[in-house]
């Protein structure tokens, strides 16, 4: 469905309305939006995409000018280009003072229509080039969070081959058992008892990597009240044996544990900034390797960081880690980080930074206060 160009109009007079309206709709396809006074504006403007206001000067309770001036404080519409039309306030003082306000046209009667039309046409066709250029980048971000996807699922499968493989040889060192105790005449209740205990922890243990891996890999994007600290516990169960056999202790402190957003995108980001800290850590050969992951409440909010011990990022390159398909891996994606970024920016209206710690790379995560993903106590 075509987004069309929305238009507010701003009068108190019914007539103007109407004869603006006509005016416009005359020459363009686009939507109108109108309101007789500032206040009810406001409650159009908070509820709908508005693109651009006309708005006459001399109204009741709320003039134009205070009417773009109160704009102005309000985060989501203080960017609305605003144009003042007035038969009245014609002086050049007030031209002025409109423009100070932050007007970008200030628009006298009686209008010339042509040259009303014209300047109009500027603003839809730049906004029109903001939609194309929108939807090409969306276009390639799908690409990219596709391939990241992708990407996500090859290190998920070898840490799941990893995690596999330990329960399967205890599985088959039973089976081996079992065969020479009853060579041996060996086998007796306790035995059985034994054999079907560890066999079925063995078993639960498989079923819970296979069930964490399907959690992992869920496509469900429902937003949630969940817990960080069970987040990260699932996905440090995932790579558990990664980390043992590359010896790297984890810290953990969990002070804040309550977010709201996709907690399966949250657990991707997870998964990429621990195993690009593990992999800096083997690759610079780093003696008691750790990866350190905290979570405190600050003033603003959540800051939530993961840091390595691995010596930290060479300036040369850390303001191109984020930068789509920039990889120092020689099989890496370069989407990871980049994927990482946007998912947070996305899914959580939070940033995904980094800076180089006492010891090694720190990645920060700031949700902040009155982002409604943070759940206050």
């Amino acid at each position: 469905m075509k987004q069309l160009f929305t238009i507010l109009l701003v009068d108190d007079i019914e007539q103007n309305l109407d004869a603006l309206s006509l005016m416009i709709l005359d020459e363009f396809d686009v939507k109108i939006e109108v309101s007789k006074s500032a206040q009810e504006a406001i409650d159009i403007l908070m509820k709908k995409d508005i693109h651009l206001i006309l708005t006459d000067i001399q109204m009741p309770d709320i003039d134009g000018f205070e009417f773009a001036e109160y704009l102005k404080g309000i985060e989501r519409i203080k960017d609305i280009p605003v144009i003042f039309i007035t038969g009245i306030y014609d002086k050049e003082e007030y031209q002025q003072k409109g423009y100070d306000l932050g007007a970008i046209e200030y628009i006298t009667k009686p209008i010339n229509n042509t040259l009303f039309t014209s300047k109009l046409r500027v603003y839809l066709k730049l906004f029109e080039d903001k939609l194309k250029q929108e939807n090409e980048l969306s276009k390639k971000n799908e690409i990219i969070i596709y391939q990241s996807k992708m990407a996500a699922m090859g290190e998920m499968i070898n840490v799941i081959s990893q995690q596999l493989k330990q329960p399967l040889n205890n599985l088959s060192l039973y089976c081996q058992d079992i065969k020479s105790s009853f060579e041996f005449n060996e086998i007796n209740e306790e035995f059985v008892k034994d054999f079907d205990d560890n066999t079925k922890k063995q078993i639960q243990f498989l079923s819970q990597i296979i069930d964490d891996f399907r959690s992992f890999l869920s496509p469900n994007k429902l937003k949630k009240d969940f817990n960080i600290e069970t987040s990260l516990n699932k996905i440090l169960s995932l790579m558990k044996k990664q980390l043992d056999e590359n010896k790297i202790n984890i810290q953990i402190n969990i002070q804040e544990k309550h977010l709201y957003g996709t907690e399966s995108e949250f657990e991707q980001v997870l998964i990429n900034l621990i195993s690009n800290a593990q992999d800096a850590l083997v690759e610079n050969k780093t003696i008691n390797k750790e990866i350190t992951i905290k979570s405190l409440k600050k003033n603003e909010g959540i800051e939530f960081f993961i840091e390595d011990n691995a010596g930290g990022i060479p300036k040369s390159l850390k303001d191109k880690i984020f930068d789509p398909y920039f990889t120092t891996k020689d099989e890496g994606t370069g989407v990871g980080l980049y994927m990482a970024r946007l998912v947070i920016e996305a899914s959580f209206g939070s940033h995904l930074n980094v800076e180089n710690g006492q010891n090694g790379a720190r990645f920060i995560i700031h949700f902040p206060k009155e982002n409604k993903g943070v759940i206050q106590k």
